[in-house]
């Protein structure tokens, strides 16, 4: 064979994903995995029973409609006009994905001609680095710094050129936890529409907002027409396995997406899409309880970080605390992580992965709360081992 590497250069130095990495060694150790986002119980009883309703009367055991089945499209178009006041047509402005990192995929492939430069929150979730890399467009970090992880919108305008085609939005923010408030949000949509830019906003953790509100891009003035916004059932659900996301957007954004989809996946997860469909119709209590039981998580874990050493950043929303290591004495958070599971049997993940430049995010550590309070107490227990 030749030399020529065998891996397309647009996607070198991705590799295996930090996530796979740290589960596979809290496997190797027994640590507690605090490191990625999964929890460590399975969502309501009633949705898991629906799909095995549906497996067991045949219901999409075979190939789905390829943008959906019509049951979960109208469910979701429901969903968004009971929480968010926003009015969706499920025929030509809703689209199922394979989970909401397939729907990224889709929209960036969709939307992307190499070259294009894409604004984007860093750090970054690191499936958004993968998919615009694989779009052949250049990604632009506007850097999100701690304490608090706000946005600067001045460096934001400063950093729009002739090339930028997309902003690519996270809120509430994996791995910060932040979440944008609505003035900032506001910002954001004004220098969209001055600079017609499309927008791009991961929201998955909608529903889990502790302090602060929700605020959906889509519904600010003038971005119904550039705004596809990506959801998934996995997080508000606790069924991240069953891999169900969606798309809303306007008729010609949809299809543009539908275009790149039909050839990643085609279709997936047909009998779960049946048992989503009424996840989406639980009454509002089950909503508002899944966010109270994840804001007391949080603040479990967060303050055992705090008894243990660690200076501990807000978490406004989503699974995760953001902390940084250097009150520990420790100079490096990769370093730090991959010793922590035979210091302390507790994996978490460095933030410093998420970055273009790890300088920035050197001694950040993010732990996920999204685990049983025995769980949480226990790695509380092992991590106080630090400061003894």
């Amino acid at each position: 064979m030749s030399d020529r590497p065998l891996l397309n250069r647009r996607l070198d130095g991705l590799g295996t994903t930090i996530f796979a990495r740290m589960t596979a060694l809290a496997a190797e150790t027994g640590a507690i995995n605090l490191g990625q986002g999964f929890p460590d119980t399975d969502g309501p009883e009633a949705v898991r029973e629906a799909a095995v309703r549906a497996l067991r009367e045949g219901r999409g055991n075979q190939y789905p409609p390829g943008p959906g089945i019509p049951e979960l499209r109208h469910a979701i178009a429901e969903h968004q006009q009971r929480f968010h006041g926003l009015r969706w047509d499920p025929d030509t402005e809703v689209l199922v994905t394979a989970g909401a990192t397939e729907a990224l995929a889709a929209t960036l492939l969709a939307l992307l001609e190499p070259g294009d430069e894409v604004i984007a929150f860093e750090p970054y979730y690191d499936s958004y680095t993968a998919g615009i890399a694989m779009a052949g467009a250049v990604r632009v970090p506007l850097t999100l710094r701690a304490p608090d992880f706000r946005p600067d919108i001045d460096a934001l305008r400063a950093k729009v050129t002739d090339r930028t085609r997309l902003l690519l939005l996270n809120s509430p923010h994996n791995p910060t936890g932040m979440v944008l408030s609505r003035a900032e949000a506001e910002a954001i949509a004004e220098l969209a529409v001055e600079r017609d830019l499309l927008v791009v906003t991961d929201e998955v953790y909608e529903h889990l907002v502790f302090d602060g509100e929700h605020v959906p891009f889509v519904s600010l003035p003038g971005m119904r027409e550039r705004t596809v916004s990506i959801s998934s059932a996995g997080k508000t659900f606790s069924f991240t396995g069953w891999k169900v996301g969606w798309v809303t957007a306007a008729p010609a954004l949809i299809a543009a997406v539908r275009t790149t989809k039909q050839f990643l996946t085609y279709v997936s997860a047909g009998p779960f899409q049946y048992a989503v469909a009424e996840a989406l119709r639980l009454p509002e209590d089950y909503f508002t309880g899944l966010r109270d039981d994840l804001r007391a998580k949080r603040d479990l874990l967060s303050a055992g970080l705090r008894d243990a050493g660690f200076t501990v950043h807000p978490s406004a929303g989503t699974y995760f605390v953001t902390t940084d290591v250097a009150s520990l004495g420790e100079k490096d958070g990769v370093e730090f992580c991959l010793a922590l599971p035979e210091r302390c049997g507790v994996v978490a993940v460095p933030n410093a992965v998420f970055h273009d430049d790890a300088e920035a995010g050197r001694t950040q550590v993010r732990f996920a709360f999204c685990k049983r309070p025995d769980v949480l107490s226990e790695a509380v227990e092992r991590l106080g081992r630090l400061s003894a």
